[in-house]
């Protein structure tokens, strides 16, 4: 089968929050041939699902459901004429900005385009890569797997729940079950903190007497054709179960909700450069990836807490690629061997993880403010967050509290080097 070739200024991979917000920007920002590309039956990305409210607060100034927060961009693509396609599957991206794609409307597509910013969210992690012992029975299911059966299409996972990890969407569908009439009987989780936000724990655990099980870890799983009981351990300081510590629980269905990893099949193709801690790409300030004119944006650069920061973040990442599409557009090909010149690299210090951006210019760094963005190692009270050049100690920031399961934002201003300016290395440590 012969693919249909075209071209395109800014082609989007993904349509929900933040491919949409991208696209969006691209065309505020003056360029006018965007296409989204989705590989759902329609706009909206896991929004669709999510329909507790929580959401909008930062972007619209109310609280929203998840349909209602998409339904508004969704409506705002379709006002501005961006073209979009759904059901569209991209098979490959190469580093030359080559998209291939196949959809039941449009076939086999090959796209070229002048930028391309990736926008594909990301996936839950399953039971195998966690690794729990005990049979392989019916019952076992993702948290986000169980809310699409709920609350898209009608069907209940179970009645006696028990839930692994304390992720935001773990705790949303501990409430959500028990709304639904289920038994939730516990929450368990590994680290002796939870990984979600402080008000989902308030709002979906304590509000219904739901137990959290600190620093505790399923051990076996019982049941031959569907699950009939789950064996819990506490665990100790390096997350080994403890002997004697178990708890018996029955239960029917066992929810995962135990860590996101953005989706970046398609990056590691084209070839990107992929942060370790983050395991999405490694990007400058502009939220450009190793790879001129490619650029990444909301959970498949690093996993967020809240959909408006995934939504600020694509406009971000959308004007810098309709910047670079229509220099491109204008004036031919763009000297890629500038694009990493007078380049810092941004590192995590001690108790940082995952700071973005990796890299940045001199120029930014001059010119400011630099947003970085990270997650504390552990819970942190009463800390200072350190930022170095080059090693040398050139601001202090005091935070009352820091956990994992909420992402910290650092601005970093010019003024933070009239004594030292970084030639190599910007980074960012916490001083407990």
């Amino acid at each position: 089968m012969t693919a249909l070739t075209t071209t395109c200024d800014v082609l989007v991979i993904g349509g929900g929050p933040a491919g949409m917000a991208a696209a969006l920007a691209a065309r505020e920002s003056g360029c006018q041939d965007v296409l989204i590309l989705e590989r759902e039956a329609e706009l909206g990305g896991i929004l669709r699902q999510c329909i507790h409210t929580g959401f909008g607060l930062h972007i619209f100034e109310e609280e929203l459901t998840g349909p209602e927060y998409a339904a508004r961009y969704v409506e705002r693509v379709k006002a501005a004429g961006i073209a979009y396609q759904c059901d569209a599957m991209v098979i490959s991206l190469s580093a030359e900005r080559v998209v291939t794609c196949v959809s039941p409307s449009h076939g086999l597509q090959r796209i070229k385009a002048r930028a391309v910013v990736l926008a594909m969210g990301c996936r839950e992690r399953t039971r195998g890569a966690i690794g729990i012992p005990g049979t392989r029975c019916a019952g076992i299911f993702s948290a986000g797997t169980a809310q699409r059966f709920v609350n898209l299409e009608g069907y209940m996972p179970g009645t006696r729940v028990v839930i692994v990890g304390s992720g935001d969407i773990g705790l949303i569908m501990a409430r959500r079950m028990t709304f639904s009439g289920a038994k939730v009987e516990a929450v368990v989780e590994l680290m002796p903190y939870s990984s979600g936000l402080t008000r989902n724990v308030v709002q979906c655990l304590q509000d219904f007497d739901i137990p959290l099980l600190l620093s505790y870890t399923v051990t076996s799983i019982r049941g031959k054709d569907r699950v009939e009981g789950v064996i819990v351990n506490k665990v100790d300081e390096n997350l080994r179960p403890i002997p004697g510590t178990e708890r018996a629980f029955t239960c029917d269905t066992l929810l995962l909700s135990v860590g996101l990893i953005p989706e970046n099949e398609l990056s590691r193709a084209a070839g990107l450069e992929l942060d370790p801690m983050t395991t999405g790409p490694i990007v400058d300030e502009s939220l450009q990836c190793s790879a001129p004119g490619i650029f990444a944006c909301g959970n498949v650069l690093h996993v967020h807490d809240l959909v408006d920061h995934v939504s600020l973040e694509a406009e971000h990442a959308g004007r810098h690629a309709a910047a670079y599409a229509m220099a491109k557009r204008d004036v031919g090909d763009v000297n890629a061997a500038t694009h990493h010149s007078s380049r810092i690299v941004v590192r995590d210090g001690q108790g940082i993880r995952g700071l973005v951006p990796q890299r940045v210019s001199a120029e930014a760094l001059r010119q400011g403010p630099l947003r970085l963005t990270f997650r504390p190692d552990r819970v942190y009270r009463d800390a200072t967050l350190l930022v170095e050049a080059d090693g040398v100690v050139v601001n202090r920031r005091k935070k009352r509290i820091m956990i994992p399961g909420e992402m910290v934002e650092l601005t970093v201003k010019p003024e933070f080097f009239v004594e030292k300016f970084p030639e190599r290395e910007l980074s960012v440590r916490v001083d407990a």
